[in-house]
């Protein structure tokens, strides 16, 4: 469902604007060879004032791709390229407008579309906690402790929602990354 962004085009106003910014960047033909995949709160309607788009992407060749990244997006306002290792894995970061994140697996094993899996499939079992969600962001926590204190999740949020999507079989990694 989340592979292409067509699903937004059904959306709410909000994905609505996702859709047609992420085209108007050209996004989805620019970085097709990358499988770009927007995640995080916007898609699954649990966004809130200041969630952005975060794109993430299977990039192999670093240099390559931060040479492309800056090419295409270095004009934007705010806009900041890194290279940065994220729980031992080397990470390309750039921010502006949007986040765009590149590591060097597959998007479907990327922690953040593997969160927003598990995190989709709960909404859609319990719809009632949405709003509780939502209340809980607008307070200022992120999304992964947000849903860890709705489930009673202990310990690390970001990788109870991993170990708590493999036990409810929503997702099938060996281990948290």
């Amino acid at each position: 469902m989340f592979k292409t962004i067509t699903y937004l085009k059904s959306g709410n106003e909000i994905q609505h604007r996702a859709f047609n910014v992420i085209n108007d960047l050209g996004i989805p033909n620019d970085l097709a060879q990358y499988n770009p995949v927007l995640c995080g709160t916007i898609p699954i309607s649990i966004d809130v004032d200041g969630s952005d788009l975060d794109i993430i992407m299977e990039i192999h060749k670093f240099e390559a791709f931060k040479h492309q990244i800056h090419s295409l997006y270095c004009k934007h306002d705010k806009f900041v390229l890194k290279e940065k290792r994220i729980r031992n894995t080397l990470t390309i970061k750039a921010n502006f407008e949007f986040e765009l994140f590149g590591q060097p697996r597959a998007v479907e094993q990327q922690n953040a579309y593997l969160h927003m899996m598990v995190e989709h499939h709960l909404l859609t079992s319990y719809p009632r906690i949405r709003s509780e969600i939502i209340r809980l962001k607008e307070q200022g926590i992120k999304t992964e402790p947000a849903f860890a204190q709705i489930f009673g999740l202990e310990g690390d949020p970001y990788d109870e929602l991993l170990v708590l999507g493999r036990k409810l079989g929503i997702i099938d990694i060996p281990t948290v990354q």
